[in-house]
């Protein structure tokens, strides 16, 4: 599993450690579950965020669309 967060600025990020403090979502490390997670929108509602850039998430799932 993969916990992905955000930051101040609307963007999702990798947290390798899993230790970063805020609110966070998990995924399995699967690029067919982010592709899932984005068309459902479940990491914005995870997130609490109305839109928000997973570029930096699909670049670390080895997802080069978007």
């Amino acid at each position: 599993m993969v916990r992905v967060e955000r930051d101040g600025q609307l963007r999702a990020e990798v947290d390798p450690g899993r230790s970063r403090p805020g609110r966070g979502a998990w995924l399995h490390d699967d690029p067919h579950c982010l592709e899932l997670a984005e068309r459902r929108r479940a990491l914005q509602r995870a997130l609490r965020a109305p839109t928000l850039d997973v570029s930096d998430v699909r670049r670390a799932f080895g997802v080069d669309h978007g």
